[in-house]
């Protein structure tokens, strides 16, 4: 083929065969360079789609540059020959590349590749060490993730059914960007009657989980004048990321015993504040009584703003869970909650529930983001909650992971003796500061990633290290069966001997 260097004479005998009327012939790969053998696969797609094939293999070459920029292409009756195809399939996929500027061409000039066409740049991957953990880790004690074998397929299922059968045609139109309005009524009925919070339905806004409820509150607060937003320290990585996307710096604030320490508050001067009252993340102290009267008084006396982030406050296990703190103070507190720690995170269904004077302005910016989110999930979670399979579910969670907390708690105390447990009894993660002769903490980290164990350390929530020589570690266990928590907390026992520093 004349415009890579192959021999001519192979190109004009295949087309000799061609303009015989001989039916198309299987391509010989003696006839064609390495930078149209790429078209091979294209050529012998069905006939059905070949012509697609074809044009989508052209285009490719030309972005990868395997066809760089001012290539002259061989005439589509020699190319038709050399791939055994129609010659029509051919001058159909240059005419569309033409259109498409992948090719340019003039009368009697022939078909050239487009200087113009760029590859897209690969994404640089990250070469600092890969965190303990990644794929393949023999066992992963990160936090955050719970049980997904436990999501409820069957009945899941069985309420996509339902729905599809009852569903109106009207509602597959663009949404109401707040939600369906019978997942907003069930919603606010299951969150009233569960955690106590006052739950309109007209200010409540389904959402993408807690990380587009962050979002969405960041950008109305940006646009309200507000700079920075107070976070929890230790506290979740991701708020500090997700208010960073929407322009607003953070500011750590220090706990207490009791919950977010009120004067390093009151003196850092920011207007808005997020907080994990029910079940702290990651320290796992509830707030107490006091402290959660105090915060709804500075946010009263500065004009502030406080979000809620209820990310499991369904899982208490030693009592009744305390009831949200928006309750007390619904025009104060933006509730954030999701179906992320009871059903499963990659449903991508939260909610929102906002101050009446915040309520507009959040609803028009997640109409600006997305007009909604997608209204066939919205209302099998409906269905699901208000044919009671919801609480059936949470019920069977708080089973486990009761159950597998309590195993996570017999096991460190059977491999690690002295190590302490905080928090209080709840959610899918407890904080376990190992004894200081287990440490440094960094030689056991290394120690547990070379033994395919995957921890996090408390540092990697924003605290300090620790004063007196304890490794504080943040352990999830939800997602692991009780006998798997026990044999992966004796391996990291047995990595931990096998680093020969024998001071246990």
């Amino acid at each position: 083929m004349m415009s890579s260097g192959t021999n001519s004479g192979a190109g004009s005998e295949a087309g000799s065969r061609t303009s015989s009327g001989a039916g198309p012939h299987r391509p010989s790969t003696e006839s064609l360079s390495p930078a149209w053998e790429l078209l091979l696969p294209a050529a012998a797609a069905p006939a059905r789609g070949r012509g697609r094939a074809l044009r989508s293999a052209l285009r490719e070459a030309v972005r990868s540059g395997r066809l760089a920029g001012g290539t002259r292409l061989p005439s589509s009756r020699e190319l038709a020959a050399d791939l055994g195809v129609s010659r029509g399939l051919v001058t159909e996929a240059y005419e569309q590349l033409t259109a498409e500027s992948y090719l340019r061409s003039g009368r009697g000039a022939g078909t050239w590749v487009s200087e113009g066409v760029r590859a897209a740049e690969r994404p640089v991957r990250d070469r600092a060490p890969r965190a303990a953990g990644a794929a393949g880790a023999r066992v992963d004690f990160r936090p955050g993730t719970p049980d997904l074998s436990l999501f409820p397929r069957g009945a899941w299922s069985a309420a996509q059914r339902a729905v599809w059968g009852r569903l109106p045609h009207s509602a597959l139109g663009y949404p109401d960007p707040r939600g369906l309005p019978e997942l907003r009524e069930a919603l606010a009925g299951l969150l009233a009657r569960r955690r106590g919070v006052v739950a309109d339905p007209e200010r409540l806004v389904v959402c993408s989980g807690v990380a587009q409820a962050t979002t969405l509150l960041g950008f109305v607060l940006r646009d309200a004048g507000v700079t920075s937003v107070g976070v929890e320290d230790p506290g979740s990585p991701e708020h500090a990321s997700l208010f960073a996307a929407t322009g607003l710096g953070t500011v750590p604030l220090p706990l207490d015993d009791d919950g977010l320490a009120l004067a390093p508050l009151v003196r850092s001067g920011v207007r808005a504040v997020v907080t994990t009252p029910a079940h702290q993340f990651p320290t796992g102290i509830g707030y107490s009584a006091q402290r959660r009267g105090e915060l709804l008084g500075w946010a009263r006396d500065t004009d502030a703003v406080i979000m809620e982030d209820d990310y499991d406050g369904d899982f208490r296990y030693d009592r009744e869970p305390v009831g949200a703190l928006q309750g007390l103070d619904p025009e104060r507190v933006v509730y954030t909650g999701s179906v992320s720690k009871s059903l499963a995170p990659g449903l991508r269904l939260g909610w929102l529930i906002a101050p009446a004077a915040l309520t507009e302005r959040i609803v028009a910016r997640k109409r600006t983001m997305d007009l909604g989110n997608p209204v066939l999930d919205q209302a099998v979670l409906a269905d699901f909650v208000v044919r009671g399979g919801y609480d059936r579910q949470l019920r069977r969670c708080q089973r486990a992971y009761r159950e597998r907390r309590d195993a996570m708690v017999a096991a460190l105390d059977e491999h690690f003796p002295g190590t302490t447990v905080s928090g209080i009894a709840a959610g899918l993660h407890i904080i376990a500061r190992l004894p200081a002769r287990y440490g440094p903490e960094d030689a056991l980290l290394e120690r547990a990633a070379g033994a395919g164990i995957a921890l996090r350390p408390l540092r990697d929530c924003g605290t300090a290290g620790s004063e007196d020589g304890s490794v504080p570690l943040v352990l999830g266990y939800a997602h692991l069966a009780p006998g798997d928590i026990a044999r992966g907390v004796a391996a990291l026992a047995e990595a931990w001997r096998s680093g020969g520093s024998g001071r246990r």
